[in-house]
């Protein structure tokens, strides 16, 4: 037994000292009492797309150009006169008009945290139905404060924002042109 007691000390007196390391820092320090807002690369986030867009460009133009030359000779009895007119006018003009409204709810995750504090987020939703495939992607960056308390963020408080919708499928085949309507513009008819 004393034999036991005497190991115990001897290992007890080799083995290196306890280091004390702190739990606490500062970067993810949150309170028990605070909401679940995403905050650290990994967390999840939803953003709330929102997008509206229009614009209308409409030019009109008019050109008119006359020129007149005429030269008279008189000799005793005889009058001889020639002229020369030249003139072109031009009418031309034209209306684009574009529109589009994405609406959407899609979660990200945030990749960083810069040095200021915003969240660097990115991700990416692809929807398929019936061989239609709709993809979302969603870039940018986010202000905490922009958080709401329900961990979301409308697209319109997102800085350097990269939204793009993209489809493919029977849908999307059927809106572009065939390759007669190709064929025929490019041969100007």
């Amino acid at each position: 037994m004393a034999a036991l007691a005497l190991l115990a000390l001897c290992s007890a007196l080799a083995a290196p000292p306890a280091a004390a390391v702190d739990l606490y820092s500062e970067k993810t320090f949150r309170p028990l009492a605070s909401d679940k807002r995403a905050h650290l690369p990994g967390d999840v986030l939803t953003i709330l797309i929102v997008e509206s867009s229009s614009a209308v460009t409409s030019a009109d133009t008019s050109l008119n150009r006359r020129t007149d030359a005429s030269v008279q000779v008189r000799a005793d009895r005889h009058e001889h006169s020639a002229g020369v007119a030249a003139g072109s006018t031009y009418d031309g003009g034209g209306t684009v008009q574009r529109a589009g409204k994405l609406l959407a709810q899609m979660s990200v995750t945030i990749a960083a945290v810069a040095d200021n504090g915003d969240l660097l987020v990115a991700g990416e939703q692809l929807l398929e139905i019936n061989a239609d495939k709709q993809k979302i992607r969603v870039e940018g960056r986010v202000r905490p404060l922009d958080i709401s308390d329900t961990n979301t963020v409308l697209s319109f408080r997102l800085a350097d924002a990269k939204i793009s919708y993209l489809g493919d499928g029977e849908l999307a085949s059927r809106q572009r042109p065939g390759f007669w309507s190709k064929l025929f513009n490019w041969a100007g008819f």
